[in-house]
Formats: structure tokens, sequence, C-alpha cells
């Protein structure tokens, strides 16, 4: 018989980020945000089982869009699990431009282990499969959403410029159709 696979650490952050995101809607979705990280998790999980890796994708988007401080995810989740989480949140910095912050999250990606370019691919590529399907459904009414200047042209370049910051992962199945996404959308 086959042991059980070990999940208490990502059980616990499952429960963390529905609490830490609980009453909140995925931009213009009319759902639940915790929908987003949960798929982002599920996208993690086609490429490792590490359940650090996995409880820091549903745990991504908990400092950068919550009260939740990255000393209280190293404090519960560990050391390996902040960092992760810690290389997918953009900068606060408020004196920052949106293309500035873009930069310096790309930038800060590029240099990442891979276990953090494999947590940003599985946000990244759910984020890019809701755009695929909004902008089937509406076009680009899509670009409306995004605090981006200049529209789909800014969203394009980061998104793109994404696919290079992961190239690394070019093996996985989960960026040839995040490449595929891409295309459809942008052309």
């Amino acid at each position: 018989m086959n042991n059980p696979l070990e999940t208490s650490l990502f059980d616990e952050a499952v429960r963390f980020a529905v609490e830490a995101h609980r009453g909140t809607e995925r931009r213009s979705k009319g759902y639940p945000y915790i929908i987003h990280p949960m798929e982002a998790a599920a996208i993690v999980a086609t490429m490792t089982n590490d359940q650090e890796m996995l409880a820091a994708a549903i745990l991504h988007d908990t400092v950068e869009d919550t009260d939740v401080t990255i000393e209280e995810i190293r404090e519960r989740f560990g050391d390996r699990v902040a960092m992760l989480v810690q290389n997918e949140t953009a900068p606060s910095d408020e004196n920052l431009t949106w293309r500035e912050k873009k930069t310096a999250q790309l930038k800060q990606l590029a240099n990442a282990s891979h276990d953090s370019k494999v947590v940003a691919l599985g946000d990244k590529f759910s984020n890019m499969s809701g755009i695929a399907l909004d902008y089937r459904q509406i076009g680009d009414e899509v670009w409306k959403r995004f605090h981006a200047p200049n529209g789909k042209p800014d969203v394009e370049w980061y998104y793109r410029s994404l696919a290079e910051a992961l190239s690394e992962l070019s093996d996985t199945q989960a960026y040839k159709e995040y490449l595929k996404l891409l295309e459809e959308v942008f052309g």
C-alpha cells in the first residue's frame, strides 16, 4: 500500500491564504480571489510535488494584496516559503511608476532561483489564462482592467518579458502553454 502524501504544510497554507483573501474578489471577475492562488498552485503541481513550492504558490499574493507580512509568512511557513513568496511580490514603493515596478520585478525574477521561477510561472500562467478568456469574451475592453498606463502595449511588453525571464522553464508543458496564450492574445 502506498504511503499517503504528506501535505500538512500545504494544507495550512491553503487555510491561511483563504483567510487572508476572505471577502476579496478577483479584479472584475465576480468570483473569490482565492481561486487565482488555487489555480497557480495547481499549475505548479504540474511541475513539482514540493510542498514548500506549492505552499508558496497558494500564498504568493498574500503579502502583495493583503495585510500579511513576509515576516508572518516566514514565521508560519519557514524561510524557503518566505523567500519564494518574496520573489513573487512586486515592489511596493509608491514613488515608482508602473513600468519601473514591473522592470524591478522582472529583474528580480530573472535573477531568481529555479524554484522561484516555477512558482512565478504558476502565477503568470494563471493570469495569462484569465486574460485570454476575457479577451475572447470582451476583446480590447479587457485592457481597461489594467493599471498599465498604455494598456495593451504595456501588458504585452510585461507578459512577453516574463516569458524571457522564465525561459529556463521552456521544457515544461506549463511554459509551452503560456507561450500559446501569449500568441493567442497578442499575436
